[in-house]
């Protein structure tokens, strides 16, 4: 049954750029980050909560304007670098607009662990020198780094006080095809303990959805992407186990994407989760996310995003397990970018999911991985109680041998032949709104594995699998006032695939890009 398309836009595609400081003096030359100048009205007031963020000392006043458009139509990053290619602007008064808005900001959400003040400033200026600045792909673009990959000179706590404090000499693969492509790191982005969890907390900060701070802005790349729904930069990186970046997006209105394994390099702990853990992106538009992540990948050809043949594309809205309801919101969310789809010339048809015992296999792997990881850390007793118990169960779960390679063969299998009939499938991202912003790290085990299960069942599917798969914003949750949105998934090599049937539903679909 084809889906009859009744999609409206709900946003202007368009968005204005607000500067910091000093906007009436300069009212022409420089606004360096695209900014929503209109507030929402259902977004609970700013609440405090512990930061505790390391950060040098406070920018000095932006001499950037407030009302120079310069979002391009694919994306604010996309036209950060464009004109600071063409001498238009430069990387440091990019830099010095950024930092005057993280520091009067961030503290809303708690999005960032570190701030690279004085360091970002000598990245850019170091940047304007180089000889091959105008043919950067992301020359001057302010970039936040999720705090658990290695960038020279800061530490990889991975929101841990077992981790080893000690700065790390080297970038990551992920940090250094940034920098080679113009990137500046302006910060890291806050994580709960190990990546583990679903929500983003650790005992200095709570970090909160800035489109209402009473709730969580999602895990385990939540610090990321607060930072990009709230306007703090346009690009953020993640990496995404059971969901990581396309949760948090989900939670705050941003689109994120996780590529299939080997599409970039992963390198995150021990074995990057058994292979379950990707490095990827969230931004405000799909044309940024799909310029960063072709530098992820060193493929330039992810940065097109026109639109695709016609797809045949799968709605699968029931929930791989029954135990909790799906809020119709969610489900909604989904419906509406299937009605886009098809209003797009896409055959688009309701189909289920083979599940089958999936998410058994997944929840053993959660356990596992978690266990191989922290024999490494240099101080485990420090471990909050309940990543102490996850771990304490990975060991028993790899004593009985309870983790197979056949587990996953089976899943693969009915997915191979779930895709030769479609192309793409749309799931709702979540099957809630985010739980509420609190202390989750000083809760038992079981509430935090309830919590997650209960609101992000649809995502660790594509995890397990090491497919492609993205979060796309589809509106607001009329009760709690945070985002919707859809889930795009498809086969191995699909990621371009995903990545232009977002960017069509996004010009036929617009959303509001970020709270400030």
């Amino acid at each position: 049954m084809q889906i009859k398309a009744t999609a409206v836009a709900d946003a202007s595609a368009k968005t204005e750029t607000s500067g910091t400081e000093k906007a009436a003096q300069t009212p022409t030359r420089h606004s360096a980050v695209a900014q929503v100048t209109q507030k929402q009205s259902t977004v609970a007031p700013a609440s405090p909560t512990r930061s505790g963020v390391e950060a040098s000392a406070p920018a000095q006043d932006s001499p950037l304007g407030a009302n120079d458009q310069i979002l391009s139509d694919k994306g604010p990053a996309a036209a950060i670098a464009a004109r600071v290619r063409d001498g238009s602007l430069t990387a440091t008064e990019v830099v010095e607009t950024t930092m005057a808005r993280i520091v009067a900001e961030h503290r809303n959400t708690n999005a960032f662990s570190v701030i690279r003040t004085e360091r970002a400033r000598s990245e850019a200026a170091a940047l304007e020198q180089r000889a091959d600045l105008d043919v950067l792909p992301l020359a001057g673009v302010p970039i936040a780094i999720k705090h658990n990959i290695a960038v020279t000179g800061e530490t990889m706590r991975s929101g841990s006080a077992a981790t080893d404090a000690r700065p790390v000499a080297d970038d990551h693969p992920v940090v250094r095809r940034l920098r080679a492509a113009g990137a500046v790191v302006v910060g890291l982005t806050t994580v709960p303990e190990l990546g583990l969890w679903g929500t983003t907390d650790t005992p200095e900060r709570i970090t909160s959805n800035p489109w209402n701070v009473a709730r969580s802005s999602g895990g385990s790349s939540g610090g990321s992407a607060a930072a990009v729904a709230a306007g703090l930069v346009p690009i953020a990186h993640g990496n995404d186990g059971l969901g990581s970046i396309r949760i948090p997006a989900a939670c705050c209105g941003v689109y994120g994407i996780k590529p299939g394994r080997y599409t970039v390099p992963a390198e995150i702990g021990v074995d990057a989760w058994s292979g379950m853990v990707e490095n990827g992106v969230l931004a405000t538009t799909v044309g940024d996310a799909a310029l960063a992540l072709s530098v992820l990948a060193a493929r330039p050809d992810l940065a097109e995003v026109e639109p695709p043949g016609r797809l045949r594309i799968g709605l699968a809205v029931a929930p791989p397990y029954r135990c909790f309801p799906v809020d119709r919101h969610w489900t909604n969310a989904a419906r509406t970018a299937a009605s886009v789809a098809a209003a797009a010339g896409h055959l688009v048809e309701p189909t289920t999911l083979p599940y089958g015992d999936a998410m058994l296999s997944i929840f053993l792997r959660w356990l596992a991985v978690g266990s191989r990881d922290a024999a490494a850390l240099p101080n485990p007793e420090r471990l909050q109680p309940r990543t102490r118990r996850h771990l304490a169960l990975g060991r028993l779960v790899q004593r009985l041998r309870l983790v197979r390679p056949a587990q996953i063969d089976r899943v693969e299998a009915r997915l191979l032949e779930y895709f030769e009939r479609y192309d793409v499938v749309i799931t709702p991202t979540l099957a809630c709104p985010p739980p509420k912003a609190r202390a989750w790290h000083a809760r038992g085990w079981l509430a935090n594995v309830l919590a997650t299960a209960r609101f992000s069942p649809f995502t660790p599917l594509w995890n397990l699998v090491g497919w492609p798969a993205a979060s796309i914003p589809m509106g607001m949750h009329p009760d709690v006032g945070t985002p919707v949105a859809a889930q795009l998934a498809g086969p191995p090599g699909s990621e371009s695939t995903l990545l232009r049937l977002s960017a069509q539903l996004e010009s036929l679909h617009p959303w509001r890009r970020t709270i400030n």
